[in-house]
């Protein structure tokens, strides 16, 4: 799987972890110099607190359209410390 995003490929695994039609990446697969982190945190009731990334690429920002929970639960193991994508990123196959 890609995320994509701007012509630009931001991850890309084989090992993704799909949850609510999320596909979440792992930490390594990330091409870092495109994230910046983020002031940002939302809580999920089921998964913990979440933390956000602003993409930037080519000169254009996308703020907080990456996320990752540092710290999840213990229903949401599977995706502590993977990286989720929204606001225009598309998963490719």
């Amino acid at each position: 799987m890609k995320a994509i995003w701007n012509n630009t490929v931001l991850a890309e695994s084989d090992e993704t972890v799909v949850i609510e039609n999320n596909h979440y990446f792992p930490a390594e697969s990330i091409k870092k110099e495109f994230f910046k982190p983020s002031d940002t945190h939302t809580t999920c009731s089921w998964k913990g607190v979440a933390s956000y990334y602003t993409l930037h690429v080519d000169g254009k920002e996308n703020v907080d359209a990456a996320w990752y929970y540092p710290e999840t639960s213990d229903l949401a193991k599977s995706i502590k410390g993977r990286v989720a994508f929204w606001k225009g990123v598309t998963i490719e196959a």
